[in-house]
């Protein structure tokens, strides 16, 4: 079991880790061995999320997700396998985690008779400066 929360906790068989040769630097290190990780992690069919934070997690997963929901992420940050097995789940569970908080909802609010007012006088207030700034002639 991999514990997300107090409530959510993963099934490591829900989670499938495939190791492919990592890019970028490490001499012939990274011609030899495979220590990248693709861990994939069904979200769409897992049974160990709840519907409303397996929605926030596909949409927070963005292009990491699949059109089927499936979540892969990819780590070859380190030379070592073990590492990167760590640091590509660690980050399957903070994206979890980030997704299992519910946002707060937004509270629809209006500016006050006063704000409004102080709005308009400074507006007349800057028209009145940009005006006397020409040099033209007060119309009114």
């Amino acid at each position: 079991m991999i514990r997300i929360t107090r409530a959510i906790a993963l099934l490591e068989s829900e989670i499938e880790e495939t190791f492919v040769r990592a890019s970028g630097p490490g001499g012939q290190n990274v011609n030899k061995v495979s220590t990248a990780v693709q861990l994939k992690f069904d979200a769409a069919n897992s049974p160990s999320l709840p519907e409303d934070v397996r929605a926030r997690l596909l949409t927070a997963a963005g292009s990491r997700a699949s059109t089927e929901g499936v979540i892969l992420i990819t780590a070859q940050r380190f030379r070592v396998q073990s590492r990167n097995r760590a640091d590509a789940l660690e980050r399957l569970v903070e994206l979890i985690r980030e997704a299992s908080h519910k946002p707060k909802p937004r509270k629809a609010t209006r500016p006050s008779r006063a704000a409004k007012q102080r709005r308009l006088d400074s507006k007349k207030q800057r028209g009145e400066v940009k005006r006397t700034r020409s040099g033209k002639p007060d119309i009114s």
